[in-house]
Order: C-alpha cells, then structure tokens, then sequence
C-alpha cells in the first residue's frame, strides 16, 4: 500500500464518507435525492446560486462553485473523505476537466460521469473512469425493460386465466394435461412441475404426460430424487381424458411427442424456448416462445415470479438443474434472464439433491455404448462420425456425442444408433461456424424428422423397408453411409456460402 493510500484509509477511519455531486440538474437531484434516502452524506456543488439556496433548505450540503476548477476538489476533500464523485452537469467540457481534476486530486475515489456527447463516452473509459453513464442509452434500456416487464405479467395473467376456466369447462373435475416430449429432459420435465405448481394454486388438478423413456441416467436420478410424478402414455387414446392441454419444451403437436400433427393435434398451451417454423399451422390459445431464453425453466421461473406463486425446495431444484443442463451450465446460448432466475432458485433449491442429481453412477448399458462409439468412430477434420449399432435406450445415442465431444481436435459429433423401426441421429458441435439445428433440418428432413439449435441437434429417419432385413449391420452401415454423405454434404454447402 502507498503512503498515499495509507493516509487516505486512516482518514476514512477518522472523517465522514461523502458522496459527492458536482452539477446538480434534474439528473443530479434525482441521484441526491437517492443517496439521501439511503442514509448516505452526500455534498452538492452546482454553480447556480438559486440552485443552490434551494438544495440548502431541503437539508442538504450544498455549495456554489464551478465543478471544473480544481479548487472546488480541495474544497470537498476538506468535509470529509468522497467515496464517490458524480459529475453530472449538462456541459461536456466542463465534465471532462471536472474528471482530470478528480483523477488527478483523488486518484482513488469512484466516478460516475455523465456523456453528453456520443463520442465522450470513448474519451471517459480512456480516463479509466467507473461509470459512464448515457441518459439516452439509460432510458432507453429502461423503457425496455419496463415494457418487457408489463408484457410478462400480462402473459402470466393470461395464462393462469386460461387455467382457470379448466374446471367450469369439466363441470369441477377439469384436469390439464401438460405433455413433454418423448423421453423429456431435466428442463422439460421440471417446466411441466412448474406448471402443475400453477395450476394447484387455481384448484386444478395436472398430470405430466409423457411417450417413450426418461433413459439418460441423469434424467432417471433427477425424477427418482425428486420424487415427481409422472404418467407414461402410449397413444392419443388416454390424452381425451383431460379437459385441456399443455406442450412444454416443444412446440409442434407430433413432432417429438405423443400429440397427433397439426390440424387434428392443435393444444391450448404451448411453452417453450427453441422457435420452430410452423409454418403457421400450429394453434394455441396460449403461445409462448421466447427463443431469447436459454431454457424453458427459466421462462416458468418467471411465470411462478409473476404470478407470486409458491416455490418449494423440490421445484427450485427442478428448475434450476434444468436451466444449468440446458444452457450447459451457462456457456451455451444463457441470457441475462437464465442468471437472473438462477439466483433467485438457487437461494431456495437444495444443494444436496442438486449435487445427487447432477453427479449419478454412469451405468454399464451406457458404458458399453460409449465404448461402441469409440470403437466405430471416422474423423474427418474436425468431424467426428460413429455408430453404437442397435440400443435399447436412444437416451443413450445422445449422452456418447456429449462425451465425444470432449476429444481433442473435435468440434462437431455425429452418433447414428438403430431404435425399433428409425435410425437415431444425435450431434452435438461447438465450432462457432456450424448451425447444428440448421444443418440436420436441411440434411434429414426430407426423410424423416430433424430439429435442434446451434450447438445440438436430432434426427429420427425411418428405416422403411431395410427394417426387416435380419442382419442388423447391415442396416447400420447403410445408414452410416446416408446419414454421413448427407451432413457432410450439407457442411460443404454451407461453408461455400
């Protein structure tokens, strides 16, 4: 420590902390006014007398002085020690001589600057000061945020509105169906919690519906844990048994879900944060989908905020895992908002089932496919493409790529696996170049069913008549084949445009 800064802590020890305004407008009183009701000393120094008078018989500390004098600095520093300077006057030139003064008398104390002019702002920042504050660009981050605020409480409203009518429309025994895709994830699953969580506060009962299997392990340990409920169903059959229906962390009724395809499979509720193009054939009287997100559980973290709905150490939990899966622990496509959810779950989940969760025993089924994966692996570049042949479990296809992903030199994985009558095709990439979700919709949608985003995808192609042929590896290496030529054909496409 300098003997600069030895002195000015010792006299911190000694003298009040003040903060102090140089400039006092609208701008300057409105902050005054601010640091007052927080309890902190503040001094004003404004060179309009009247001013001045005034701020006085409000109870303030306040002096006529020109703030782009150095002498008015001396001055300051003589009521006590100023933590924080704010020079907020409506001159540029004076805010900048006010500014080398303040770096050059108290080198150590904060500044909040106020640029008047656009081309200021790089000048401040090279004066190394703290804050540089631009009332335009202030306001106008404001007035969106404010406005984003007003449009999420009147999506909260409008949903728990739609919920409401459930049970007039089942004479009191409504129920709502909340469907997540096949084999749902930790950030579908813990969505559709949070929705029956809203629902019970509207006196409606919910059931979380799901086809195939919760296969990852990690998706099986989050359920088992947790303890939540949910109810597998095998067709369209069992979803006329509720009143209304939800599809969250998906969009498309039948795309991936036990729903039936547009027109015949419209919903009431969609939620979700991946938008499809839908080509407009998609219906719901609630519709959702804030692609800004990077996952859905944030989006019903705020829906719970909003409509100030209980939040249970389970839910917390739940939704914060599936907001760290889905964003990969906030490296992957997280926005402001996934942060801000996060901290609010994070005071109220349990750390210790979080911990369980997220670091389950791998099993030797999910073993045996990474190791197949291993074994059939073709690189070319930084592509890296395999197989795992015939699996029981196609959660497995995508937690290998994960794992795939991870070697060195790679960027882009694609892992083929057979499942019943389709061959399985999961990628996952983190070359900054590749649109993975782009690329499987332009390789495989015209045989089959593709999707994703940036950075993961997913592909189901009907095997059709190679699906009787008994010999299974056959069968792999003719999709191998397929599926590679037309990534890879894809990929080069790309990169020439």
């Amino acid at each position: 420590m300098s003997a600069e800064e030895g002195t000015e802590h010792k006299a911190k020890g000694k003298s009040r902390v003040l903060q102090v305004i140089f400039g006092c407008g609208r701008i300057g009183y409105a902050v005054a006014k601010e640091l007052k009701k927080r309890g902190l000393d503040v001094v004003i120094v404004d060179i309009d007398e009247k001013k001045v008078e005034l701020l006085k018989e409000e109870d303030f500390i306040a002096s006529i002085g020109d703030v782009s004098d150095p002498d008015v600095v001396n001055k300051v520093k003589r009521e006590g020690v100023p933590e924080a300077i704010f020079i907020l006057s409506s001159d540029s030139e004076v805010n900048m001589k006010a500014v080398k003064n303040t770096k050059e008398l108290l080198p150590h104390t904060y500044t909040v600057v106020r640029a008047i002019d656009p081309a200021d702002k790089e000048e401040l920042k090279e004066l190394d000061v703290d804050v540089v504050l631009s009332i335009p660009d202030t306001a106008a981050r404001t007035a969106i945020e404010s406005l984003e605020k007003v449009k999420s409480g009147r999506k909260a409203k409008e949903l728990i509105s739609i919920i409401e009518t459930i049970n007039e429309l089942g004479e009191g025994k409504g129920k709502l169906g909340i469907v997540v895709h096949d084999s749902p994830d930790s950030d579908a699953i813990a969505s559709a919690l949070a929705l029956k969580q809203i629902a019970k506060q509207v006196d409606v009962s919910a059931d979380i519906l799901y086809h195939g299997e919760t296969g990852h392990h990690v998706n099986r340990a989050f359920v088992n844990i947790l303890g939540i409920e949910m109810r597998q169903i095998e067709g369209e059959a069992e979803l006329k048994e509720y009143t209304k229906l939800a599809l969250i962390d998906t969009s498309v009724p039948g795309a991936n879900n036990p729903l039936p395809p547009p027109p015949e499979g419209n919903v009431d509720i969609i939620i979700d944060h991946h938008m499809v193009n839908t080509n407009g054939a998609v219906y719901a009287d609630f519709f959702d989908v804030q692609k800004d997100k990077g996952a859905t559980s944030t989006i019903m973290t705020n829906y719970l905020q909003e409509l100030d709905v209980p939040v249970d150490k389970v839910l917390a939990t739940a939704l914060l895992h599936g907001i760290r899966v889905d964003t990969a622990n906030f490296k992957r496509g997280a926005h402001p908002c996934d942060f801000f959810a996060s901290a609010y779950l994070h005071e109220k989940a349990d750390k210790d089932l979080l911990e369980r969760i997220e670091a389950p025993p791998m099993s030797t089924e999910m073993l045996n496919v990474v190791g197949d994966a291993i074994i059939n692996k073709r690189i070319k570049g930084s592509y890296l493409i395999t197989n795992v042949g015939a699996v029981a479990n196609r959660d497995a296809i995508p937690q290998a790529a994960d794992y795939l992903l991870n070697l060195e030199g790679i960027a882009t994985v694609i892992v083929i696996g057979l499942c019943e009558e389709s061959a399985c095709v999961s990628g996952r990439s983190k070359d900054i170049r590749v649109n993975l979700g782009d690329a499987f919709e332009r390789a495989f949608n015209d045989i089959g069913s593709a999707g994703g985003h940036a950075t993961m995808a997913a592909a189901q192609i009907p095997l059709g008549i190679f699906s009787g042929l008994k010999d299974k590896g056959t069968i792999i290496q003719l999709v191998v084949d397929a599926v590679s030529k037309r990534f890879l054909s894809v990929m080069k496409e790309e990169q020439r445009e």
